[in-house]
Formats: C-alpha cells, structure tokens, sequence
C-alpha cells in the first residue's frame, strides 16, 4: 500500500506519519522509486503501537521511541525481554506521588523487605525507589501501610504477575508489545477492578454485620 492508503488504515493524518517516520517511531517502506515507498501490515501495526501508547497510554514520543528501539532488538532471552520492555515504562504513568520536601524517604526498606520475601528483583531496578517513595508518601499522611498489610497485598500481586508472565508470548517482538501494551492498557483495568472490588467487599461486610 502506498502512504496515503496507510494513513486511510490506520486513521492517522499523512503528514503525522511522515513525522513518525522522521523521527524513528515507523520503519521506511520497502522503495519503489525516489519517491515512493510500499507499506504493508508490519506498518499498520506499528502506527497502531504508538497511537495506544501515545493516546491511551499517555507516553510521550521520546518513551514511545524507546518502546520502538527495544522492539528492533529485543534479545533473545525471555528475562531479558522482560525487564527492557519494564524499563521502557520507567518514569511513565506509575502514579507514584511525590514526596513534600520535609518527608524523609528510608532508603533500604524496600530492598529489606523484599529479601525478607525472598523476591528475586534486579537491586538497582527504578520501580524500587518507586515503592519507597510512594510507601514513604503514605507513611507521612498516617494510612499505616506496615509491612503486613504491604505483604497482603504483595500475595495478591504476585498472583497478578503470574497471569501476566504465562501469559507473555515467547516471540521476542511479541513479547515486549505485549508486556509494554499489557502493562499501559490492563494497568487501568486493574485500578478499576479494586474500585469495584472494594465496593463489593464494603456492602458484603455491611449485610453480613450484626
């Protein structure tokens, strides 16, 4: 398909996939001549990558870029897929408030407890100054997140992070755009689901009270 057949694909402005292309965010087409260029599904799939990155996922183009570098060479182990396809999300979207100037953040805390679980984690990952300061932040408003109540909810996420891992193909490729797009896109679902979850448990406790 030419260009501007591209664009009727995939909905997107002729002049923004030429910005994509600019910009590394879309491989070239296979050249037909000087000036035109042939685009097939591998192309529809890739504006269709950054849009849910870009508009439903809120990453901005430089991170969207960084999905797409990781997409070109992705290794060959399935670790190693996952955690370049994790650091791509590093900075974007976690929620993570920031801490008022006068909270002091305990480094350590975090590494403690997940040795204390036995949790094989890399010690130098960003989501774990991500946890302390956001257990920090809960700790300076008095919501009295101790280390019980944060290893219930660890059992439960480690449930979550089960479906998510068998769930993650074995293709390489595949692999990052689903652990990338799973993680932007079902992470909403997840929030949701608590809401609806704590509702539920709410009345359930309300009708069953003496």
């Amino acid at each position: 398909m030419r260009l501007a057949e591209l664009s009727d694909a995939t909905g997107v402005a002729v002049a923004t996939l030429k910005y994509y292309q600019r910009e590394g965010l879309l491989h070239p087409g296979r050249a037909l001549s000087r000036t035109q260029a042939d685009y097939d599904a591998t192309h529809v799939e890739r504006v269709r990558l950054v849009r849910a990155l870009t508009e439903v996922g809120g990453m901005s183009l430089a991170r969207v870029k960084r999905v797409v570098d990781v997409l070109a060479s992705p290794g060959e182990d399935r670790l190693h897929v996952l955690e370049a396809a994790q650091r791509t999300l590093a900075g974007d979207g976690t929620g993570v408030p920031a801490c008022d100037d006068d909270v002091v953040v305990p480094r350590g805390r975090v590494h403690e407890w997940m040795d204390r679980r036995g949790w094989e984690v890399d010690p130098a990952d960003p989501f774990i100054e991500d946890l302390e300061r956001a257990w920090a932040a809960c700790d300076s408003v008095g919501i009295g997140l101790d280390e019980e109540r944060m290893d219930r909810y660890a059992d439960h996420m480690e449930g979550v992070a089960d479906v998510d891992v068998r769930s993650v193909p074995s293709e390489a490729e595949a692999a990052v755009r689903h652990v990338v797009l799973g993680t932007v896109l079902v992470d909403p679902v997840l929030v949701a689901l608590r809401r609806l979850a704590q509702q539920h448990v709410s009345r359930t406790i309300e009708r069953t009270r003496p």
